[in-house]
C-alpha cells in the first residue's frame, strides 16, 4: 500500500544520549510491566499516555535507550486537486482560480499541485462567514421600507 504524501511539520531532533543516561533507561524498558504503562508528570500532574500515544513513546524511548538519535516531525496530509475542490464543496476549475489569486495556499510537486487540508478548511470558514454576513445584510434592507432605502 502506497504511503501518504505528507508534509514535515515542526520537527525537532534528539541527540543520542550519553552512554549511562541510555544503560539507565534500557534497564527501565526492561522492568517487568514497563511495555504496558508508560505515565508522564507534567508540572506536578501524573498522565497516563493512551494507547494512541504509547506505542509512539515506547519507540523513541527504546530507541534512545539503543544509543540512537531521533528525529520527530509532525505530519500532515497534502491533498490533490480533485480532493481539496471536493472538501470546499467546488469545482476543481474555481479552485484552481481561488489558488491563482492568493485565496488559497497551494505547494506545487512538479506540475502538480497540492493542499493542506487546514487551508481548505479555513478558506470554506471565511467564505462562510462572508456569507453569512452578506446574508444578514440582505436580511436587514429586505426588512426596511422602501423610502429609508
Amino acid at each position: 500500500m502506497p504511503q501518504p504524501l505528507t508534509a514535515l511539520g515542526h520537527h525537532t531532533r534528539i541527540d543520542p544520549l550519553p552512554a549511562e543516561q541510555a544503560a539507565s533507561l534500557r534497564q527501565a524498558l526492561g522492568q517487568p510491566g514497563a511495555a504496558g504503562d508508560v505515565t508522564v508528570v507534567v508540572d506536578g500532574t501524573s498522565f497516563r499516555l493512551p494507547d494512541a500515544a504509547l506505542a509512539a513513546v515506547q519507540d523513541v524511548l527504546r530507541r534512545l535507550a539503543q544509543g540512537d538519535g531521533v528525529e520527530l516531525a509532525s505530519a500532515q496530509s497534502w491533498l490533490n486537486t480533485s480532493q481539496a475542490a471536493r472538501l470546499a464543496g467546488i469545482s476543481q476549475t474555481y479552485l484552481r482560480n481561488l489558488t491563482d489569486a492568493g485565496e488559497i495556499p497551494v505547494t506545487y510537486r512538479g506540475s502538480h499541485r497540492r493542499f493542506l487540508s487546514a487551508d481548505v478548511l479555513a478558506w470554506v470558514k471565511r467564505r462562510d462567514a462572508t456569507r453569512a454576513t452578506a446574508a444578514s445584510g440582505q436580511a436587514g434592507q429586505a426588512s426596511m421600507p422602501d423610502d429609508a432605502r
